[in-house]
């Protein structure tokens, strides 16, 4: 794979702290970044990714797709000479269905017997 293929990306964390940097083609997905954002996180954190979906990566003040490739993701006016793009990593727990799901659980339920007796 060429050099120019690849870009150096890091993934700073909602307290400072940063995962990478890695190189990465220009073909890869932004699902693969978060894929690995998710796999790499380091221990003992108050916020943890279960799984990609809670996960979203911003570039340039952009909320990247998943389907984006990292080539598509760079800067529209040019490179930023040999440098490490820096990702942000925003966490966001699938809370509300979690909520929905125990307000059903803690409904009262009717019991109802039909049985008879002889």
């Amino acid at each position: 794979m060429p050099e120019e293929d690849l870009v150096d990306i890091k993934f700073r964390l909602y307290d400072g702290s940063d995962i990478g940097p890695f190189s990465y083609s220009s073909a890869s997905t932004v699902d693969m970044l978060k894929q690995r954002v998710v796999s790499d996180w380091p221990k003992g954190k108050t916020m943890t990714p279960k799984t990609a979906n809670e996960v979203k990566l911003m570039s340039f003040g952009k909320i990247l797709e998943n389907n984006k490739t990292v080539g598509q993701c760079k800067l529209p006016f040019g490179d930023v000479g040999g440098g490490v793009i820096v990702m942000h990593v925003v966490v966001q727990p699938a809370i509300e269905k979690a909520k929905t799901e125990k307000k059903v659980d803690d409904l009262p339920r009717k019991v109802v017997c039909s049985c008879s007796i002889m």
